[in-house]
Formats: C-alpha cells, structure tokens, sequence
C-alpha cells in the first residue's frame, strides 16, 4: 500500500513539498521507504496528489509532488462533543470518530467526568494519524476541553445538537427508570433535514449526565433527545455508536 501523509502547506503538481523529521523517521524506520518510492499526500484543501520520495535526511526530507489524484470533496459538518475518559478510551473514541468522519472534536468537561488532563497535541497527531490512513482529505481539530455549562452558553443555534440521553424521568430509580426515556437514534431523526443546519453530537461520561446537565439539554430548542438503545454503553462505544448511526442517517454513509 502507497503511504499516505498529511502536508501543511500548499501542494502543487510539478513542484517539491517538505517533510518533517516525524514523517522521515515514519518513512524510512517504520516503513523501511526509501528515495524513489511513491507517495500519496494531502493538505485538505487541495485534494490528494501522487508524489515520489527525493530526499530522506535525519532532520527533513522531501516529496516530488506528481499528478493530482482526488479532488477536494465536501464532509459532512459533523461535530463530536465528548466527555473525556481514561487514555485508552479517549484515543479510541479520536480514532474511531475521525475514521467515521467527524469534522470536529470537542471534550466536553460535564459534573461526572473523571480524566486525566487532557494532551490535546497527542489527540491531534492521533486525529491526523486516522485521516491519513482511512483516506480522508481532511483533518479533523481536536479543540481544547470546555466545561459543559460554557458549552451550553456560547452554543449556536445554526448548529443542531444531537443529545445521547440515556436516562428516564425518575430520580428514584436506576438511571431514571423507563419513564421519559427519549426516542432511538434513527426514529429521533427521521425528520430531520440533512441540507440545512450543521449537526454535533454530545455524549456523556462513565457516570452519565447529571439530572441538572439533562434539564438544561431538553430545554434547547436545537436540542434533539435520543437513547442509543436498551443497554448501557461505555462512553467510547456510545460516541462511535452515536456518529455511525447519524452518519446512517443524515450523512455521507447514505452515498456511494
């Protein structure tokens, strides 16, 4: 398989594009490429160019950029709203999301999350690692995390959000019992129009949301209320879950 790598900066035909000592190492001591070998490169505004390998030094390296490839295409403007988890977890769920075509990560620091302080630049080389080998001609941004309640207050409303709410009505019962629980994903969405507002998806931490963090969601007027179904889902199933069935639904898994 031709490797694929992200370059920012301009790509043009005909002309040298610069790679990192990262992307050196990477290409010569994981991949054993060598001066010659082909390449597939993108800087997600230009599409995806074929390229060849002209240096390879310690410290820099660079790419004869060839023909073009793909054209640039259009993605879903899919936000993930998440909240963070144990490090494992929490670079699944990056992984997995920029892989099924989230444009944009967001943490999400809600009463119940429990997590280590968050290293943002390594969520990001992991989002730039998945785009690069899934194919995608972008790369997602993982922002800096934000506490629910500044989350909810700076919102937009040109923006739907698609709230994973597991609970029920009653505070008596385990997770809210059955009263209230809110529709399944697909049946929460079935009416909704793909062509007009943006969409994001916010699911919660290990412990859910808080009665006080789930009243304040339904009273939103761009809030969507939806269940994932009938079991309990570790928060990184939950976030995949969540972004596969929209993409189902409202996204560009409903196209060839």
């Amino acid at each position: 398989m031709i490797p694929r790598l992200y370059i920012n900066g301009p790509l043009h035909s005909g002309l040298p594009a610069p790679l990192s000592a990262e992307q050196v190492h990477y290409l010569k001591n994981v991949l054993r490429r060598a001066e010659g070998d082909e390449l597939r490169l993108f800087n997600g505004e230009d599409g995806e160019f074929a390229a060849k390998i002209v240096e390879l030094k310690k410290k820099a390296g660079a790419a004869h950029v060839g023909d073009k490839t793909r054209e640039q295409e259009a993605e879903p403007d899919l936000m993930l709203c998440f909240a963070p988890v144990k490090r494992g977890a929490l670079e699944t769920i990056v992984q997995k999301a920029v892989e099924v075509g989230a444009a944009r990560l967001q943490p999400v620091i809600t009463e119940r999350t429990v997590a280590p302080k968050l290293n943002v630049d390594r969520l990001q080389a992991i989002a730039t690692e998945a785009a690069e080998q899934c194919g995608r001609l972008t790369i997602p941004s993982v922002d800096e995390p934000i506490k629910f309640a500044k989350m909810l207050e700076s919102w937009s409303d040109e923006r739907r959000l698609l709230f994973c709410d597991e609970a029920g009505d009653d505070e008596e019962e385990e997770w809210g019992g059955r009263q209230g629980r809110a529709l399944p994903v697909l049946e929460a969405l079935k009416n909704a129009d793909s062509n007009s507002d943006p969409w994001a998806i916010l699911t919660g931490p290990e412990g859910g949301f808080s009665p006080a963090e789930r009243n304040a969601l339904r009273a939103k007027r761009f809030v969507t209320a939806a269940t994932l179904g009938p079991r309990i889902l570790r928060a990184d199933t939950a976030a995949i879950a969540a972004l596969v069935l929209w993409q189902a639904a409202l996204g560009d898994w409903r196209f060839n």
